[in-house]
């Protein structure tokens, strides 16, 4: 039965990054990866994926981005590659091809089988992501079968479609660009937009990431927010990274020819509904763009800026003239439904009473309720950033300084 101080799920951005953090503390560990290194981001991304993030943000305890193009946007492919070259930079200690099978207490801490070991350790950090499962709606299962359904997961290009219109439900991040390319593949494209969050690709001429990083948004903490739970839910933010910059919000969708519908609320068959709530959702969303472009600009005239910048470019409305309540999707000639209705963390493997009523890990800065086990990696789990590669630095040197004060007054692991 092999033995280590503190065992680390996954071998992701999270993962990698606690794991650095450990080595520098001299603390014990190794990683179980199910896969390969990075292993989601080889095999569970669609082909023309880039991150949301410009390259310089892609900071990790002791690594960074050192080639030609800080300002641009990595595939998923690179990133992988990035976070191979990032683990074998300090020899990170991963089992690759080690699927956690089950973890729960044992004398001394915890013990976590997989298909070929059963490991014990005084410290469990779960850094399997953010993004696990796609979340599919239970009315999914009322869908006429003669229609294909796709998840973000499933999907891989607009080819692999079948003919006629798409219908795209779910506007965040994933959504909009999904629309986005499957417009420009010359698809037909209907969006189902619920509550999402605006945000332009460049403001002033400089890319909006990096004027979020300059007025604290991602430095923001959980404690510093008047409705954690409401925050933890917000969607991703509706931008794509491309080298031309172009935006994907619901205008540039519209000057595309992608329709718009409400959040979809029904489904009978063929026939879905929509709620009639796209003015208030576009409406909220405008005005938490407002709020950011007003913190940007007093930036900008706190440190003198305005002559170094552009002047602010006109934002084009929301078009809410032509917007679809129902839709028959056999009349429509719909053959393929893409579910872009975020993700779910299922811990089937998890034997430690530590989940809430929502299903997620109760935790505070990655330490839960239960001594010697951590997560990583979730959505604003103390940062605003906390669930990005650039964010996840910073929970995860505070996991590992937390991990190492226990090193001297923890027992030996029972073998």
């Amino acid at each position: 039965m092999p033995t280590t101080h503190t065992l680390v799920i996954g071998a992701g951005q999270a993962g990698l990054a606690v794991s650095r953090s450990l080595a520098d503390a001299d603390v014990d560990h190794v990683v179980l990866e199910r896969g390969r290194v990075a292993e989601r981001w080889r095999s569970h991304r669609w082909e023309a994926l880039r991150l949301l993030t410009p390259n310089w943000a892609t900071r990790l305890p002791g690594w960074s981005y050192q080639g030609p193009h800080p300002d641009g946007y990595m595939t998923a492919t690179e990133l992988a590659g990035y976070l191979t070259d990032y683990a074998g930079s300090f020899a990170a200690p991963v089992h690759e091809h080690s699927p956690v099978r089950s973890l729960e207490p044992a004398e001394g801490g915890y013990a976590v089988w997989t298909d070929d070991a059963r490991w014990r350790a005084a410290n469990v950090v779960i850094a399997t992501g953010w993004c696990d499962e796609p979340r599919v709606p239970v009315v999914a299962a009322r869908l006429d079968r003669t229609i294909a359904q796709v998840t973000t997961s499933s999907y891989r290009n607009p080819d692999e479609l079948p003919d006629g219109r798409v219908l795209v439900v779910g506007a965040s991040a994933t959504g909009v660009q999904l629309a986005d390319e499957l417009a420009r593949a010359g698809r037909d494209v209907v969006l189902a937009v619920g509550r999402h969050s605006r945000l332009p690709r460049c403001y002033r001429g400089v890319d909006i990431w990096w004027w979020l990083d300059q007025i604290g948004t991602f430095a923001r903490t959980i404690d510093q927010v008047s409705d954690p739970a409401r925050s933890r839910r917000e969607g991703s933010v509706q931008l794509a990274g491309r080298a031309d910059h172009r935006d994907v919000d619901l205008p540039a969708l519209q000057r595309l020819g992608v329709r718009l519908a409400g959040r979809l609320v029904g489904v009978d068959g063929a026939r879905v509904g929509f709620a009639d709530d796209l003015p208030v959702t576009t409406a909220a969303a405008e005005a938490r763009l407002e709020r950011i472009l007003h913190q940007v600009d007093g930036h900008i005239r706190a440190l003198g800026l305005g002559a170094e910048v552009l002047s602010p470019a006109p934002r084009r409305p929301v078009d809410l003239t032509d917007r679809i309540d129902e839709l028959d999707l056999r009349d429509e000639q719909v053959g393929a439904v893409v579910w872009a209705t975020g993700f779910t963390r299922p811990y089937p493997w998890l034997h430690v009473p530590v989940l809430d009523q929502r299903g997620e890990i109760a935790q505070r800065r990655g330490i839960t309720p239960h001594a010697g086990l951590y997560v990583l990696g979730q959505r604003f789990q103390h940062r605003g950033d906390s669930n990005f590669i650039d964010g996840v630095r910073h929970d995860a040197a505070h996991v590992a300084r937390h991990i190492a004060s226990r090193l001297q007054s923890h027992e030996p692991i029972a073998s």
